[in-house]
C-alpha cells in the first residue's frame, strides 16, 4: 500500500502509519496526477491523506469498475477519520480501512450499502452429466479459495433443476453438509441481467445463459427478497464443470438456514 500525503501534517501522520501498515510513504509526488494514476492502474492500494475532492478529480479519468479498481482510502491530516472511497466490498477497501482505523484510533466512516449486515454466500455449480466427484470437489474448493472463503461461509450449493439428481453434486452437498437447491430455468432467467459471463450455447442447451452464476444469484435473491444479489466470483471452469459464488446482504443471516431449505415452486 502507498500512503500519499500532501501537507506537513499529513506527512507526519503517514510516518506513524508507514511501519505498522507495511506501507510506502509518498510525499508530494511529482507530477502528482500522472504518478498517482500510474500506481492506480498498477493495482496498488492507495491511502490518501488529503481532501476527498483532490482524490476524486485525480482518479476519475482512470476508474474502471469495482471489480477492477484497487482499494482507495482517504484520511484527514489529523487522523480523525478514515473513509474507504473506492472498491469497498470488492477490492477490500473496507477491511483495509478497518486496519488503518485500528492502528491510529481513527473513526471508520463506512458508506457502502448494508456494510453492517453479514454477507450470505451461495455457491452455484453446473456440470456435464456424470462429471466425477473429484473434479467437482476440486473446482468447488478452488473457487472458495479464490474468494477467500471457507466452507463455514457457504449457506448452500445451487444448480438448475435438471441437475437435481446429478450424483457428484448431490455427493458434494452431502459430503460438506450443506443444502443443495435446484431451480427451473424460467426462474434462473430472471438473473440474466446480473450475469458476468453469459453463454448463448448454454442458453440454447438448458434455457438459461449460465447455470453456475444464475443459480447462485437466484438462491441468494430467494433467501432475502427485496435485496439485490451480486456475483463475488464469476463463472470458473474445469474441463466438465462450472462454479460461481454470489452473495447478498440480508437483515439477519442467522435466519438463512431456514430461509434456504425449500426452493420455491
Amino acid at each position: 500500500m502507498r500512503i500519499i500525503a500532501l501537507t506537513a501534517a499529513g506527512k507526519a501522520l503517514a510516518e506513524r502509519l508507514e511501519k505498522p501498515l507495511a506501507a510506502t510513504l509518498c510525499y508530494k509526488p511529482i507530477p502528482f496526477a500522472e504518478t498517482v494514476q500510474r500506481w492506480f492502474r498498477a493495482g496498488e492500494p492507495l491511502l490518501f491523506i488529503c481532501a476527498t475532492g483532490i482524490v476524486i478529480r485525480t482518479l476519475a479519468p482512470v476508474l474502471v469498475s469495482k471489480h477492477d479498481d484497487p482499494p482507495v482510502l482517504v484520511m484527514d491530516e489529523l487522523g480523525q477519520f478514515v473513509i474507504p472511497l473506492l472498491s469497498g466490498h470488492e477490492g477490500g477497501a473496507n477491511e483495509l480501512a478497518l486496519r488503518v482505523s485500528t492502528v491510529c484510533n481513527a473513526t471508520l466512516v463506512l458508506t457502502t450499502a448494508n456494510t453492517y449486515l453479514r454477507p450470505y454466500y451461495v455457491v452455484g455449480m453446473g456440470c456435464e452429466r456424470h462429471c466425477t466427484f473429484a473434479e467437482i470437489d476440486t473446482l468447488f474448493n478452488a473457487t472458495l479459495a479464490q474468494a477467500g472463503l471457507t466452507l463455514k461461509d457457504v449457506a448452500a450449493l445451487s444448480s438448475i433443476d435438471i441437475k437435481a439428481d446429478e450424483v457428484a453434486l448431490c455427493q458434494l452437498a452431502k459430503h460438506y453438509g450443506i443444502p443443495f437447491l435446484t431451480w427451473p430455468a424460467e426462474q434462473l432467467c430472471r438473473m440474466e441481467p446480473l450475469l458476468q459471463t453469459p453463454s448463448d450455447y448454454v442458453k440454447k442447451t438448458v434455457g438459461v445463459a449460465g447455470v453456475a452464476e444464475s443459480s447462485a444469484l437466484f438462491s441468494c435473491a430467494h433467501a432475502y427478497p427485496g435485496a439485490t444479489p451480486e456475483l463475488l466470483v464469476p463463472k470458473q471452469k474445469s474441463q466438465r464443470a462450472t462454479c460461481a459464488i454470489a452473495r447478498i446482504y440480508g437483515a439477519d443471516a442467522s435466519q438463512s438456514s431456514t430461509l434456504m431449505l425449500e426452493p420455491s415452486a
